[in-house]
């Protein structure tokens, strides 16, 4: 899109975004399954995927959700420092997930951490969570990464001794391990190592919107340990438990190593648009 980017502009490419997310999902992850299916031993497995497969297809056609648990909102907007506009970009947001509850529709899923008391519109305090970041160029990107429970609550962090270089791809297997079925399984790895406790957090975070065939060397040997595990899609078995392994890293202080995992589960969603500008 080209021009002059307005409120109502803003508004209305957000709520696009949230829905092709919530219910179409990326073709490079839907390659990665179905590469799966094809190299799965166990027939248990199969029909596994085959029934994620189907659940993909459906949600496509239909226009519905992938998952009943529709996540709660992370926001990656990219502001081109050449770019000027006159409207609350952040409000935009709000306005477009309040809308996106109602009309995909999205569970709502934002709660008040202590009370429990639901705001019904999936935004709150904190919610959605918006990451901004300064790009060249006259444009404004959005993305959209929706996040559910199952997954989330499987990752970890650890502050590790800077002598515990060679237990960094451990802890990623037995994070792994450790998670079993509940994360919904074939998932995906985003790892974040340096930085600070919460920078390594949001790297790992990040790193799951890279495309799902962009390994490295260290990632695939790392992906081998992990579907050696056996745990298998939806943890019934099989040569499948991970798609991928992403690793984001930063520089870090001298006397710290903070390694952070964050567990996506299949359906790892997420869409992007971007406004103003030239093409």
């Amino acid at each position: 899109m080209t021009g002059k980017i307005t409120y109502d502009a803003a508004v209305e490419a957000t709520f696009n975004i949230i829905k092709e997310a919530e219910t179409i999902l990326p073709e490079d992850v839907v390659k990665a399954l179905e590469t799966a299916k094809e190299n799965e031993s166990s027939d248990v497995a199969i029909s596994q995927i085959e029934a994620i497969l189907k659940n993909i297809e459906i949600a496509g056609k239909n226009s519905v959700p992938l998952c009943q648990d529709t996540g709660i909102l992370i926001f990656y907007v990219e502001i081109g420092r050449e770019l000027n506009f006159d409207f609350d970009l952040k409000g935009a947001i709000l306005e477009a997930t309040r809308q996106a509850t109602i009309q995909v529709p999205l569970r709502p899923n934002a709660v008040d951490p202590l009370t429990r008391s639901n705001s019904s519109d999936n935004t709150g305090e904190g919610l959605p969570d918006i990451k901004y970041d300064f790009v060249d160029g006259k444009q404004l990107k959005i993305t959209v990464a929706p996040k559910g429970a199952g997954s989330e609550n499987m990752s970890a962090l650890r502050m590790m001794n800077p002598t515990e270089l060679e237990s960094i791809n451990d802890f990623i297997v037995e994070t792994v391990l450790n998670a079993g079925g509940r994360p919904c399984p074939p998932i995906i790895v985003g790892v974040g190592i340096g930085g600070s406790f919460d920078k390594a957090a949001r790297l790992a975070k990040s790193s799951l919107l890279r495309n799902v065939d962009d390994m490295d060397d260290e990632e695939k040997e790392i992906l081998a340990r992990i579907n050696s595990l056996g745990i298998g899609p939806m943890g019934l078995g099989g040569d499948t438990t991970a798609l991928a392994v992403h690793i984001g890293r930063s520089y870090c202080h001298t006397a710290s190593l903070p390694v952070a995992i964050n567990i996506q589960c299949w359906a790892n969603r997420h869409a992007s648009v971007t406004l103003g500008g030239e093409e």
